[in-house]
C-alpha cells in the first residue's frame, strides 16, 4: 500500500497478489522482460483460464484466474523497480482487464444455465463495483499526505506521453481505455459527484469496499468455480451490485462533505 501514506493505508482484501507481484518483479528486475511483457503474459493465463472453463476444468480456471490476479500485480511492481512507468503500459492494463472480464463471463455463460442478458447485467455490474472502488482509493491517494498523486480522479483528457513511448501509442490506448471505461466512471461520479470533496475516508471503510477490487472478484470466480457453483457466478455478481447503493448512501450519510460558509 506505499501508495498511500501511513495514516491511510489499510487492509486491501483485493490486493492478495501483491506479495507474488513483488516476487516476480525482482525476479525479472535484471532481465528484458519489460512491464508490458508481464501484462501480456497476465493476459494469456486469463485466456488459459478462460480455456479450462470452457473444457469444464473448473479448478484448473480458478487456478489461472488467481494466477493472472498475482501477475497482474507483477507489471507496476516492475515498472518502478526498472523505473520505467508508461501510460502505454498503464491503459493497456486496464483494457485487458475489461476485455478479460468480459470474456470470463461469457465462457461461464457458455457453459452454465445463465442467459446473454444476465451475464452482460453481471458484467457491468462487475465494472460498476470496480469502478466505485477505484473511484474513492484514486481520491484517496490523492488526498493522502506524502502519497501517490499520479492517477486523477476525473480522467478525461490524454496525458502527455513519458520518455520512452510514443505520444501515437498513447493516444491510441487512452482511446480505447476512454471507450470502454468512460461510461462507467461518468455513472460512479453522477452518483456520489461530491465524493472528491470529503477530506479523508477512514481505514475500515476502505477495506470493506476493497471487496468491490478487482482482485477479490476474481478471487469469488475462481473459489465458486472451484466448488462447482459456476452456475450461480452470474446471479451472484447481480446481487452483489445492490452494494454499490449501501457504499454510496454510507459515504453521503457519515462522511459528509463540509459545507464552505
Amino acid at each position: 500500500m506505499s501508495k498511500l501514506a501511513a495514516q491511510d493505508q489499510f487492509l486491501d482484501f483485493s490486493d492478495y497478489g501483491r506479495p507474488f507481484g513483488k516476487f516476480l518483479a525482482n525476479q525479472l528486475k535484471d532481465t528484458r522482460f519489460t512491464p508490458v511483457h508481464v501484462t501480456v503474459l497476465f493476459g494469456i493465463s486469463g485466456l488459459i483460464a478462460v480455456y479450462c472453463i470452457l473444457q469444464q476444468q473448473y479448478f484448473l480456471a480458478g487456478f489461472f484466474i488467481i494466477l493472472k490476479s498475482g501477475i497482474d500485480a507483477a507489471d507496476g511492481e516492475l515498472a518502478r523497480l526498472k523505473k520505467t512507468p508508461s501510460y502505454f503500459g498503464r491503459y493497456l492494463d486496464s483494457v485487458f482487464d475489461i476485455v478479460l472480464n468480459f470474456i470470463f463471463l461469457m465462457s461461464i455463460c457458455f457453459v452454465s444455465n445463465a442467459t446473454i442478458g444476465l451475464t452482460l447485467l453481471a458484467f457491468i455490474g462487475i465494472q460498476m463495483q470496480g469502478t466505485l472502488y477505484n473511484y474513492y482509493y484514486v481520491i484517496l491517494r490523492n488526498k493522502s499526505y506524502g502519497g501517490d498523486g499520479t492517477s486523477k480522479v476525473f480522467e478525461h483528457k490524454t496525458p502527455k506521453a513519458l520518455a520512452g513511448e510514443t505520444q501515437r501509442s498513447v493516444n491510441i490506448l487512452f482511446g480505447i481505455y476512454y471507450a470502454v471505461y468512460g461510461i462507467f466512471d461518468k455513472t460512479i461520479h453522477m452518483l456520489d459527484a461530491d465524493a472528491y470533496k470529503v477530506k479523508t475516508f477512514p481505514n475500515w471503510f476502505m477495506s470493506l469496499l476493497s471487496l468491490y477490487g478487482l482482485g477479490f472478484q476474481l478471487l469469488i470466480i475462481a473459489a465458486m468455480l472451484s466448488l462447482g457453483w459456476i452456475n450461480y457466478i452470474v446471479p451472484f455478481f447481480i446481487v452483489y451490485t445492490v452494494f454499490i447503493f449501501v457504499f454510496i448512501g454510507i459515504r453521503k450519510t457519515i462522511f459528509k462533505v463540509k459545507k464552505s460558509s
